[in-house]
């Protein structure tokens, strides 16, 4: 299985922030939630060459950030929160999957 073109840390900020922008300007909460989806599964092709460990982490991270940006919005405000849990799970994201997928491309 080769790894999507796009790193696993673009596609996952992406798929959180797109993923509440849809259901939000479309109204159609379960269209977000296919987003957020479609993103996961692209991200995770890249996340199961890093290893077991790395993709069932990321996996929890992923839907974590996501469900933790809910209770965030309350304080900071829903983009804010949104941004920050993105910003989060693109970045361990990278550190764990990313980073780790090009070193062993390298040799």
């Amino acid at each position: 299985m080769t790894p999507s073109p796009i790193p696993s840390s673009v596609l996952t900020a992406a798929g959180l922030v797109g993923g509440y922008a849809t259901a939000r300007f479309t109204g159609v909460r379960p269209l977000g939630g296919a987003v957020l989806a479609a993103a996961g599964v692209a991200a995770g092709r890249t996340w199961v060459r890093a290893g077991v460990p790395q993709t069932a982490a990321l996996a929890v991270i992923y839907f974590g950030a996501f469900g933790l940006s809910h209770p965030l919005a309350k304080k900071i405000g829903a983009w804010p929160s949104v941004l920050t849990a993105a910003a989060l799970a693109g970045c361990a994201s990278h550190i764990l999957a990313d980073s780790v997928v090009a070193q062993d491309s390298r040799g």
